[in-house]
C-alpha cells in the first residue's frame, strides 16, 4: 500500500483502513435532484435532494420535461452542498458517479453529463450506476456496510423485484411484476380517490383509521408457488367498487385505503417469504419507496420474526430515490476496480444484471 502523509491510500487499494478518499454521485432518474457523497468505507458523508413534489402535484403526476428542467437548476448547487455538508474538497473525490438507468431519458442526461463532466475536468474515473442496484444494496448502508447474501425484495413506484444476491454485482432476479409495480398501484388506487398526490403516503396516512376487512379486494399469486407479481387486478377492483360508495364519509375513504394496503402487502410479504425458502436463505432485505409503508414494515417485522429470518430494511430517507444509494453503490464498484466509459449512455429499461 502506497499511503501519502495525510493518510489517504490511493485509489484500488484493498486497505481502506486510512481512507479519506471520497465517491461523488448524482440522482437524476425521475423527479428528485440528489447529490451524495459517500467514503470508500462505505459511510455516507452527506446526501442533498431537491424534491419536485409540488411542481409535480399541479398536474398529478411527472411530466418529464418539466422534471428534467428542474433538475438543470438544482444540479449544480446541490454538488456544492453536497461537497459542504461532508466536509469535502473536489480534490477528494477520487471517482465520480451518476445512475445511468433505469428512468426517464432527459432526467437521466442531466445527471449523467454533470458527472461526466466533473471527471473529465478532475481527471478522475466516472461510473455509470443502475438505479435498482443503488435500491437493492441500500440496506447494507447500515452497519458494517457489508453486502451479504440474501434475497432481496425492491418495491418502488416503478419497480417490484424479487433478487437473490450472491455478492456485489452477483445478482439473480427471481421474480416481477407482470403490470403495475407495488408503488404505482398505490398511486393509481389513491387518485381514482381522489387523494393528493403522491397517493401513496397518503394512503399510508389513512390506513390505520380504517378497516383493512372493510373490502374484500383481490390477492394475487398467479400461479402456484410463482414469484411474480400482478397488481392491476386489485387496481380494477378498486375502481368497481367506487361508484357503490360515498368518498365523502372519511371513515369509507380510511376504509379503503386500509383494505387496498392489506391487499398489496400481504402479496408483497407471503411472495418474499416464499423466495427465501426457494432460495435457502436467513437474510431478507427490503428496499424502495414502498418501504417507507408503516403497515408494510409492521407485516414483514412480526412475518420475519416467525420465520426466524434476519430482516434488513432501508432506513426511510435511503429509500424513496437519493443519491446516497447510488454513491454507496458506485462505492462497491469502484473498490473493486470498476469504472464506466465516458461514452457510456443512458439506458430508460437499463436491466439490473447489465452493469
Amino acid at each position: 500500500m502506497k499511503a501519502e502523509a495525510d493518510g489517504k491510500v490511493e485509489s484500488g487499494s484493498s486497505d481502506l483502513s486510512f481512507v479519506v478518499s471520497f465517491v461523488l454521485a448524482l440522482e437524476s432518474s425521475c423527479d428528485e435532484t440528489a447529490a451524495a457523497v459517500c467514503g470508500l468505507d462505505g459511510r455516507l458523508r452527506s446526501s442533498e435532494v431537491a424534491t419536485q413534489i409540488p411542481l409535480h402535484r399541479r398536474t398529478g403526476g411527472v411530466v418529464p420535461e418539466v422534471a428534467s428542467r428542474s433538475h438543470i437548476l438544482h444540479v449544480r448547487q446541490l454538488v456544492k452542498q453536497s461537497l459542504a455538508e461532508a466536509g469535502v474538497s473536489l480534490r477528494e473525490i477520487v471517482a465520480f458517479a451518476a445512475t445511468q438507468g433505469p428512468g426517464l431519458v432527459s432526467s437521466l442526461l442531466v445527471g449523467t453529463s454533470m458527472a461526466k463532466a466533473l471527471a473529465v475536468a478532475s481527471g478522475r474515473p466516472y461510473l455509470g450506476v443502475n438505479h435498482m442496484e443503488g435500491h437493492l444494496l441500500s440496506p447494507f448502508m447500515r452497519g458494517d456496510h457489508e453486502v451479504r447474501r440474501c434475497v432481496a425484495l425492491i418495491v418502488s413506484g416503478g419497480h417490484t423485484l424479487l433478487v437473490r444476491v450472491a455478492g456485489v454485482g452477483r445478482y439473480e432476479v427471481m421474480g416481477g411484476t407482470r403490470d403495475d409495480a407495488a408503488g404505482e398501484a398505490f398511486d393509481k388506487v389513491a387518485k381514482m380517490m381522489g387523494l393528493p398526490y403522491p397517493g401513496g403516503p397518503e394512503i399510508d396516512r389513512l390506513a390505520p383509521r380504517g378497516d383493512p376487512k372493510a373490502f374484500a379486494f383481490p390477492r394475487s399469486f398467479l400461479e402456484r408457488d410463482s414469484l411474480e407479481f400482478s397488481f392491476s387486478g386489485l387496481k380494477t377492483a378498486v375502481r368497481y367498487e367506487l361508484p357503490k360508495v360515498n368518498l365523502q364519509d372519511e371513515q369509507v375513504v380510511a376504509d379503503l385505503c386500509a383494505s387496498v394496503q392489506a391487499a398489496i402487502v400481504e402479496v408483497l410479504v407471503e411472495k418474499l417469504m416464499r423466495a427465501a425458502r426457494r432460495a435457502g436463505e436467513t437474510c431478507v432485505t427490503v428496499s424502495g419507496g414502498v418501504v417507507c409503508n408503516r403497515g408494510l414494515r409492521a407485516a414483514l417485522e412480526q412475518r420475519c420474526a416467525a420465520e426466524g429470518l434476519e430482516l434488513l430494511l432501508a432506513e426511510p430517507g435511503l429509500s424513496t430515490d437519493n443519491a446516497g444509494m447510488i454513491a454507496f453503490a458506485a462505492v462497491q464498484r469502484f473498490r473493486v476496480g470498476q469504472t464506466s466509459p465516458l461514452n457510456a449512455e443512458v439506458n430508460p429499461n437499463l436491466s439490473l444484471t447489465t452493469l
